[in-house]
């Protein structure tokens, strides 16, 4: 057996040897898919002859595509250099570069990313004098984004039009689609779609790109949409071998556009098809796997598998139900102490949730409590003003475009405001030109023409500058003639201290990148950045994590929590009415994808206070009931175990010198009492058995059953 294949199972053997020339490896969580997936590049180059240079590997992230490289080269070394593999974007970007000519653009057209969107929106905007309250920029960016998906023009999305409303909508469509044509910017839905045009327009193109892939492969199959599944139709040749990877009980992004039905359909649409399906987990105990396998059970659009595993079965899978939301986070909170007493780490800690606002009452907690968390999905690093401002003065040099000299003509303040800028629009317009070249013929003051001046030939003498300068010495020069590092420095704000050190961590960035890519331009590296879209900043040291189940898809945990687990929440009330059942199946899948992330412990929580969100009390998701009761152990209120578990957040760990005794209480029909939580109610009913009463709270709590010996409700003074 070839020594790169002694370490997989038969199945993972099985998926990286067939010889078929369509398939599909259902792999399901933790079942080892990157390891099939580049032993596979590795066994077609070494047993199959096939040249690195013809084979095409497509991720959904950077990171996926450095991770495959690095294992790849580890196995292969130098022989195993020459692979495309990247993301899906980043490969178009390659294509155009190449073919874009024949639809009149430039080589070194503009990426757009999402701030330069959001930039030719606002212009629009102020071109029809609307206001982002009533036609939001995201709104808006949706709708174009669907009708180009669509195939829609603007000229059509106008005559489709039947309300004012509608109508503003499609004018500012027209007007994105013209902004976008001149500046020869493509955003990063045109990567896709203006890819395929081409293909489909001229048939030489197509055959040259069929021909120059032997095979191609596609990571996470389950997440691409009808554009990228049309473009990997496109590149598959007569002669091209197809390998597709992913798991349908993973499919979370319908609502970006992922069709579970292009990897279900994937055997009828492929002729003679082998589909291969991996089965054995390595991350999570026996317990949580078989909860999980339990729950995903329940949806019946899947390829049928029952996940399985070596590993030893663990300890119960943990249901917690309190009584209101920081109830909720406390429970958490003490589960979370209880762990890091026993020598767990705060980085092998999460706590997950449906919507990123349920994370208030656990920050709370957490800050409360000097515990150190760290919230993906936050502003991502080439996000972040300082970084955005840095790369629109680089992109001064290659581009010039508008949207950058926009952005960092008076940053830092050079006294040249909105009506300078508006003058330039207008100048440019007439002249047919961009900005920067209506910045020479401004007409205006001559203080404000001097400035212009000065600006302009401070752009200039860089582009001429640049020529004979690495990256590093380009980003040196920029940063000081700018006046962008003096402004920074000379600052006494604490904010800017922390963008100053952002701006060289952007310089680390430069270096890292012109170390691996010697030959590389400015141009290379504006483009590499544009299309960066993973989580950037991850190294956020010892710290719990808190993300919403969508952010947390590909990571893994020894400790993991799900909170939130209510019904109207989780499963959302607003996916389930607008998308019926398959809405229902896919908020089944996305906690299936949370309760894989566990390794060794899983806690599920949630509680029965009062949602401002659904309108109404809460009560426990379906899918925490799904789960076969053998795996879970009930809490809280779940356990109808009041007395204890609503005190055991608020008290040390049982076996402490200072754990509190309850103090037995007792109340009568008619008594009035007070709930720190709930506030003022009136006892309808006693239960001496269980030792609980029934008590009637205001608007939104209701009625309520709480212990009477609960430590946080007592008789209203003087009654």
């Amino acid at each position: 057996m070839h020594d790169y294949l002694k370490d997989l199972n038969e199945k993972q053997r099985e998926a990286v040897t067939t010889e078929s020339r369509f398939v599909r490896v259902i792999a399901g969580a933790g079942s080892g898919k990157t390891r099939v997936l580049t032993t596979r590049i590795v066994h077609v180059i070494r047993e199959w002859g096939i040249i690195p240079e013809r084979i095409l590997a497509i991720t959904f992230t950077n990171k996926a595509a450095n991770e495959m490289k690095v294992r790849i080269e580890n196995m292969l070394g130098p022989d195993g250099m020459g692979s495309h593999i990247s993301t899906i974007h980043s490969f178009c970007v390659t294509l155009l570069r190449q073919e874009i000519r024949r639809e009149g653009y430039p080589t070194n057209f503009t990426i757009l990313d999402a701030d330069d969107q959001k930039s030719i929106i606002k212009e629009a905007m102020k071109e029809y004098d609307l206001s982002v309250k009533e036609f939001p920029i995201a709104a808006t960016l949706d709708f174009i984004a669907s009708c180009k998906t669509a195939g829609i023009s603007p000229e059509k999305s106008l005559a489709f039009v039947n309300s004012i409303h509608g109508e503003y909508k499609a004018k500012m469509y027209a007007f994105y689609d013209n902004r976008c044509h001149e500046l020869y910017g493509l955003d990063f839905d045109d990567l896709l779609l203006w890819s395929n045009r081409i293909l489909k327009k001229y048939p030489k193109v197509r055959e040259k790109w069929q021909n120059r892939f032997d095979f191609i492969l596609v990571d996470e199959f389950q997440d691409i949409d009808q554009v990228q599944n049309e473009l990997i139709n496109l590149l598959t040749g007569d002669n091209t071998y197809l390998y597709v990877v992913g798991d349908p009980d993973q499919t979370i992004y319908s609502w970006r556009g992922a069709d579970i039905n292009i990897i279900m359909g994937f055997d009828k649409l492929y002729e003679g098809a082998e589909t291969i399906i991996l089965e054995k987990n390595y991350r999570s105990t026996a317990t949580i796997l078989n909860g999980a396998n339990s729950l995903i059970q329940y949806n019946r659009n899947r390829v049928k598998k029952d996940l399985y595993t070596d590993n030893e079965p663990g300890e119960k899978i943990i249901h917690f139900t309190a009584s209101s939301p920081d109830n909720e986070a406390g429970y958490i909170l003490t589960r979370i102490s209880s762990l890091l007493s026993k020598g767990a780490r705060y980085s092998q800690i999460a706590v997950l949730y449906r919507s990123s606002y349920l994370s208030r009452p656990m920050e709370k907690k957490l800050i409360d409590f000097k515990i150190p968390y760290f919230i993906y999905g936050g502003v991502r690093f080439y996000e972040r003003m300082e970084i955005k401002d840095m790369l629109s003065y680089l992109r001064m040099i290659t581009t010039s475009d508008d949207l950058s000299f926009k952005r960092i003509v008076n940053t830092p303040k050079r006294q040249i405001g909105e009506k300078t800028v508006d003058r330039l629009f207008e100048i440019a317009r007439a002249n047919n030109t961009n900005l920067f070249a209506a910045a020479s013929l401004y007409d205006g003051s001559e203080k404000t023409r001097k400035r212009l001046e000065e600006f302009v030939s401070m752009i200039n003498d860089w582009k001429q500058r640049a020529q004979d300068l690495d990256l590093e010495g380009i980003f040196q020069m920029v940063f000081e003639e700018s006046g962008y590092r003096q402004m920074l420095e000379s600052s006494n704000d604490p904010v800017d201290e922390d963008r100053l050190e952002n701006v060289k961590e952007l310089l680390n960035d430069i270096l890292s990148y012109q170390n691996t890519h010697e030959e590389a331009t400015l141009e290379d590296y504006l483009a590499s950045v544009a299309l960066y879209t993973d989580l950037q900043d991850t190294s956020k040291g010892e710290s719990v994590s808190l993300m919403t189940i969508h952010a947390a898809k590909g990571l893994e945990f020894d400790n993991v929590f799900v909170m939130g687990l209510s019904e109207g929440i989780f499963p959302s009330m607003r996916t389930v009415q607008e998308s019926g059942q398959a809405g229902l199946e896919e908020e089944r899948r996305l906690a299936y994808v949370a309760f894989t992330r566990a390794r060794k412990r899983l806690y599920l929580s949630d509680n029965n206070g009062y949602s401002y969100t659904t309108s109404s009390s809460m009560d426990t998701s379906r899918f925490v009931r799904e789960i076969d009761e053998q795996y879970v152990q009930s809490l809280g209120l779940a356990a109808r175990d009041i007395n204890r578990t609503e005190q055991l957040y608020d008290r040390p760990e049982e076996g402490s010198e200072t754990a509190a005794k309850p103090v037995r209480k007792s109340y009568r029909p008619g008594d009035v009492v007070v709930h720190d939580v709930f506030g003022e109610g009136v006892v309808l009913s006693v239960d001496t058995g269980k030792n609980t009463a029934m008590i009637a709270f205001a608007y939104p709590y209701k009625n309520k059953t709480i212990a009477m010996d609960f430590p946080k409700l007592h008789k209203k003074e003087g009654r």
